[in-house]
């Protein structure tokens, strides 16, 4: 890589995700380390590569292999001349308005001009983006997740489109690969770490160049869910340190455009860490892994588990994203799942370093689980007809309270210790953050405790041969390149996130 030289150049990453995106896809492509390193010879370059693949794509046959990059182009700009129902579909009638997209500003267009917000054609005014003066509009037709050309209620007063410059407007063109695509939609990832954002426009701009060579029927293109690349990039980048990371997957659709933001917190990185580098919790993430894992009826592979585990670490704004701690919980309470005392402990521990190093909990429920275990151990009826009462209880506050209570009361009355009191109950029934998850991490302790105390709550022992093949499949590294059920993946990710 060059030597980053920030002076004069023409293209700077800005706050704004996609351009970002771009920005970072224009210097992977002019193989340079920053964009800040990026040269008016670099955008000529990289703008002269970008007007022959949508050319390539614009006029390809709808069964040719080329076609899917032009799906990819329509996907993020359904407007352009490029991708439009018309369009010519001889490439030399259509080279001069996508080489127009990115042609160099004219002389007095240049850094330093004052801006000025009249109507008249030619006017200069700073970049939407990064503030370069430019006097070229673009609008929807050239901008994913802009308005349409007939919506200027929220444009800048008196400017009929938005001001793009050179480099900026290369950037969102470049954008696609730099970004996660498919079929009918892109994923783009803003990171507080460079590197990581360096790792993830990298892989992709790998991956657009296989799609563009063999499309997306190859299995070579179809590539690993953004979670799940991002969480590699994560682990890639070890100075990472406390670092979130979000992920933009978007569709610049005629009628229906559509954005859903997710997001990782902070302490992802350091999770990571801590899971990469014990056994203990490593062995419960791999665990978690290959129960995500799904199959058809022909033995393939229709969700992988590393990506699905990945997903789980990413919060939807909406509320709609799955809850980590939910998913481990629903693995260590199967009370027929014949799972061994080793990897129920492992799930165990991965749960309390989730809520350690993400939710930042210390809980100490030893007294709530030692009250627990006793009564399930020791109260009337038998052991599994109680850890059935307590399942049905675990996760509802009323429920578990008038549960604590009743153990507490049968114990008392059976002469037995019955330790904990209302300062140990109190946070896992009040109505206040976190009590949710305090409460999945008591049915976790209490499951662990029961099976070290050989207290049998299930009628089905362990397969020997189905552990042989669990150990053999916990080996692998966690985030594999490989599918972590060990089948073939053939799980098409072609479509609409």
């Amino acid at each position: 890589m060059d030597q980053v030289d920030t002076d004069g150049s023409p293209l700077s990453p800005t706050g704004h995700p996609l351009q970002r995106a771009g920005a970072r896809a224009v210097a992977a492509l002019a193989g340079r380390a920053r964009p800040e390193g990026v040269t008016d010879e670099d955008l000529d370059a990289v703008a002269a590569r970008i007007v022959a693949d949508v050319l390539i794509a614009a006029t390809a046959a709808k069964d040719a292999v080329p076609y899917d990059w032009w799906k990819v182009l329509f996907a993020l700009y359904p407007n352009a001349k490029a991708t439009h129902s018309k369009r010519s579909k001889d490439p030399e009638a259509l080279r001069p308005d996508i080489e127009a997209l990115f042609r160099r500003d004219e002389p007095a267009q240049v850094p330093g001009a004052l801006p000025d917000h009249s109507r008249r054609p030619g006017t200069v005014r700073p970049c939407t983006f990064c503030g370069t003066s430019t006097a070229v509009l673009w609008t929807k037709s050239k901008l994913p997740l802009y308005d349409t050309d007939r919506a200027l209620n929220t444009l800048p007063p008196g400017v009929p489109g938005w001001p793009v410059c050179r480099g900026c407007r290369i950037a969102m063109w470049a954008l696609p690969y730099g970004a996660h695509v498919t079929a009918g939609s892109a994923t783009v990832l803003s990171c507080e770490d460079e590197g990581v954002e360096r790792e993830f426009v990298t892989g992709n701009v790998l991956r657009a160049h296989r799609v563009r060579q063999l499309g997306f029927g190859d299995r070579s293109t179809a590539g690993d869910r953004p979670e799940l690349v991002t969480l590699r990039a994560l682990r890639a980048v070890r100075d990472a340190g406390f670092a979130a990371s979000t992920l933009w997957s978007f569709k610049n659709d005629n009628q229906d455009p559509w954005l859903r933001v997710t997001r990782t917190r902070r302490a992802v990185p350091a999770f990571l860490s801590v899971v990469d580098g014990n056994a203990v919790p490593r062995r419960g993430w791999r665990l978690l892994e290959i129960a995500l894992t799904r199959v058809d009826r022909s033995g393939a592979v229709t969700a992988r588990g590393a990506a699905e585990a990945a997903r789980l670490l990413f919060e939807t704004e909406d509320g709609r994203s799955g809850a980590f701690l939910a998913a481990v919980h629903r693995l260590i309470v199967e009370p027929d799942r014949r799972r061994s005392a080793t990897d129920r402990a492992a799930l165990s521990r991965l749960a309390h370093v989730y809520a350690e190093e993400i939710l930042g909990m210390e809980p100490d429920l030893t007294p709530v689980t030692t009250l627990l275990v006793e009564w399930i151990e020791h109260g009337s009826g038998s052991p599994r007809g109680r850890f059935a009462e307590y399942r049905n209880a675990a996760l509802n506050d009323y429920r578990l309270g008038r549960l604590l209570m009743q153990a507490q009361h049968r114990l008392l009355l059976d002469g037995r210790r019955a330790p904990g009191g209302p300062e140990d109950w109190a946070p896992l029934l009040q109505k206040r953050p976190r009590a949710w998850e305090l409460r999945m991490l008591l049915s976790a302790a209490v499951v662990q405790e029961l099976q070290a105390r050989g207290v049998a709550v299930n009628e089905s022992p362990v397969d020997p041969e189905e552990q042989e093949r669990t150990d053999a499949l916990l080996a692998r590294p966690i985030l594999d390149v490989e599918d972590p059920a060990g089948y073939d993946d053939e799980h098409d990710e072609n479509g609409a996130a």
